[in-house]
């Protein structure tokens, strides 16, 4: 991080602590919420349009040089070849990855993207009328769980598990349906797993081991296809394009 993004952080910092009147408060608030409540009209009308995908989330970071790239780009392939929209975050890495699978594989290419200081940009793989830009995380996050069959999360940072540990949360406490939380590299995900497990669960008792049968732990695109089509087979369902 360069000098002037120090001051610039010691600024904003500072600015949070300046005294200011209750006035200056209630208004900055009040207009705040129309701008959130037209993040969620213009979300829910365009998402309401395109019908429900699977979400898939993993790291800005990930180079295409990397085999989570290129798994997470070969998933997308695959899901969309299967009837199945793909929603990301509609940034780099894991996400373009996701993006440019489905494009190739003619499915619906959907792209939630976030105005972020760095790393975060549109990806070139995104349906035209399918992008959707937020200035809000927790508007974002509404339109992946609201609009989602499905979840596949491939290696990341903590967005990544953000995004996990939100969707674990609404489908433990019943908020949303029970859809497939797949985690994609078992490599990645066995130590955290492990510490839900022994930590969490067994030495705090703060979940139920139940709450594990929740989680699929897969390591390639086709286990990812048939966990997500034994799920619909199950119900008696068919994807939404």
């Amino acid at each position: 991080m360069a000098f002037e993004d120090y001051q610039n952080e010691d600024e904003r910092i500072q600015e949070k602590f300046k005294q200011k009147t209750w006035n200056e408060v209630r208004t900055n608030d009040s207009w705040a919420i129309f701008k959130i409540m037209s993040e969620f009209v213009n979300g829910y009308e365009t998402m309401a349009r395109i019908g429900p995908c699977v979400s898939i989330f993993g790291s800005a970071r990930t180079k295409p040089d990397h085999k989570y790239y290129q798994l997470a780009e070969r998933i997308a392939y695959k899901i969309s070849k299967a009837g199945y929209g793909v929603i990301t975050g509609g940034g780099p890495g894991i996400m373009e990855a996701g993006n440019k699978g489905a494009h190739h594989g003619g499915g619906t290419s959907v792209g939630l993207n976030i105005e972020l200081p760095f790393e975060q940009h549109f990806n070139p793989y995104i349906d035209k009328d399918k992008n959707l830009n937020f200035d809000y995380f927790f508007v974002r996050k509404v339109m992946f769980v609201k609009y989602s069959q499905g979840f596949v999360v491939m290696p990341g940072g903590f967005g990544t598990l953000d995004e996990l540990f939100e969707a674990l949360t609404l489908i433990q406490t019943k908020k949303i349906g029970k859809f497939p939380i797949i985690l994609v590299g078992s490599e990645f995900w066995s130590g955290l797993l492990e510490w839900i497990k022994t930590v969490i669960i067994e030495k705090y008792h703060n979940a139920n081991p139940e709450d594990m049968k929740l989680i699929q732990v897969v390591d390639n695109e086709d286990e990812v296809v048939e966990a997500l089509d034994a799920f619909y087979k199950k119900y008696n369902l068919s994807p939404n394009f």
